[in-house]
């Protein structure tokens, strides 16, 4: 790790800092620096794109997660990124895994990631996803669809039973992004149709699957509590049908994740402790109305804990200006974040490393590694001035940028690095051309 000594200057173009991480103040020369480590430094020692994470930043967003929900059990998702230091994190924060493939499996293994504390769920899983989940073990397995029973049951090698969860169908109500929330729709199985019941007296027929409760998943960037607390009582009273039916009572449930994030910066959404007491409110009053003992509670935040903990850097390769409009491309792009959620690239991009020398203007920025220019924020106001070499960093980037490479023009993953206390460290390396060839066996 690198120490940096930084001496932070009033900035009043440094706008939008909710949208930062809590650590990120004005430096000397124009630029901002994050965990005490300024970013264009950053740029120049690890090369661009580049991600940085506060880990700070990651860890207090998990600790305020632990708080809204004291007795509940927290459990990361891991969909939102990771690498083996984040999965250190999370283990030294007191949360889970929420993994939903082998190899995300296969890295909590290799830094001791307690087993009973990774739940695996998905809308649908390989054999070799199963495979690898009962080789190492995990506490959970959740059920969506029917089909997965037999398959499952047939896998465990025993002597004990695997746990499972049934995932239920969210209904389609509540804030949040449409697409998101509607996708949610297609993925468990229903209540109101008799699919979630059947599959609930398949497991049970099943002496090797252990039934332990209910899952849901609501969608994605939820901006109100309303959506779990509906969760809440669907999912009570439908535990309260199947003990009254089948004599069993279900000890717990899972809500699944898609808390939301500032997007666009600035955008007001509740607070770990607004989310928690909602849903604790509405467990109580339903528990009471159905008399049915307080079950466990397990929620699953991902975007929520890394997103506003992370910054992308890209550098500009080229400004152009056409029909009155300027565009600005720079390295990477659509390489490092294919279909990914940019809320917070396309409304707070900033310049890093240099004071510009004029007005501001509208620019719209796009991947340098795309023939069709694909937009990465914009318009956006940047300065008149901008020129090749220059750094942008934009906020709101720790969560669905990083994981999905695509390896477009093989231009290769970008590096990750972590900052803390004034000094830096490399997550993951870029990915070179070598990594590119060894996977190229055709000849």
């Amino acid at each position: 790790m690198t120490a940096v000594s930084v001496t932070t200057v009033p900035d009043p173009g440094f706008t939008a800092p909710s949208a930062w991480p809590a650590s990120a103040v004005p430096a000397p020369g124009g630029d901002v620096a994050v965990g005490g480590v300024p970013l264009a430094g950053l740029a120049e020692r690890y090369g661009t794109p580049l991600y940085v994470l506060d880990e700070d930043e990651v860890r207090s967003r998990a600790r305020a997660w632990r708080r809204a929900l004291p007795d509940a059990e927290v459990v990361y998702a891991a969909k939102a990124f990771l690498c083996r230091a984040v999965v250190d994190w999370m283990e030294q924060e007191g949360l889970g895994l929420a993994v939903g493939s082998a190899g995300e499996r296969e890295l909590a293994a290799t830094r001791g990631f307690p087993a009973d504390r990774i739940v695996l769920h998905g809308h649908a899983r390989s054999p070799h996803d199963l495979r690898t989940a009962l080789r190492l073990g995990v506490g959970r397995i959740v059920i969506g669809s029917g089909c997965e029973i037999a398959s499952l049951a047939a896998r465990v090698p025993g002597p004990e039973p695997q746990q499972v969860m049934v995932r239920v169908r969210p209904d389609a109500g509540g804030p949040g992004r449409i697409h998101a929330v509607a996708g949610a729709q297609r993925f468990g199985l229903s209540v109101a149709d008799g699919d979630a019941e059947e599959a609930v007296a398949r497991i049970l027929g099943q002496p090797c699957l252990e039934l332990i409760g209910l899952h849901s998943h609501p969608g994605s960037q939820i901006t109100s509590p309303e959506p779990y607390a509906r969760s809440v009582r669907r999912m009570i009273a439908f535990m309260a049908r199947i003990r009254d039916r089948y004599g069993i009572t279900l000890p717990e449930i899972d809500l699944g994740g898609g808390f939301a994030v500032a997007c666009p910066p600035g955008q007001p959404v509740p607070a770990p402790a607004a989310y928690g007491r909602r849903i604790h409110d509405e467990l109580i009053r339903c528990c009471a109305e159905f008399d049915y003992p307080l079950p466990r509670l397990t929620v699953e935040p991902g975007r929520s804990v890394l997103a506003g903990a992370g910054v992308v850097l890209h550098r500009v390769l080229a400004v152009r200006r056409m029909d009155g409009r300027v565009f600005a491309s720079v390295d990477g792009g659509t390489g490092d974040a294919p279909g990914a959620d940019r809320c917070g690239a396309r409304h707070a991009v900033r310049l890093v490393g240099r004071s510009p020398e004029g007005p501001t203007r509208a620019t719209t920025v796009v991947a340098g590694d795309s023939e069709a220019g694909e937009v990465l924020a914009g318009p956006v106001e940047l300065p008149e001035d901008l020129r090749p070499g220059d750094v942008l960093a934009a906020p709101v980037s720790g969560a669905y940028r990083m994981s999905p490479v695509s390896g477009r023009a093989l231009t290769g993953g970008p590096a990750v690095a972590a900052v803390r206390g004034g000094r830096s460290r490399l997550l993951v390396r870029r990915e070179t051309f070598d990594d590119h060839r060894a996977r190229d066996v055709g000849l």
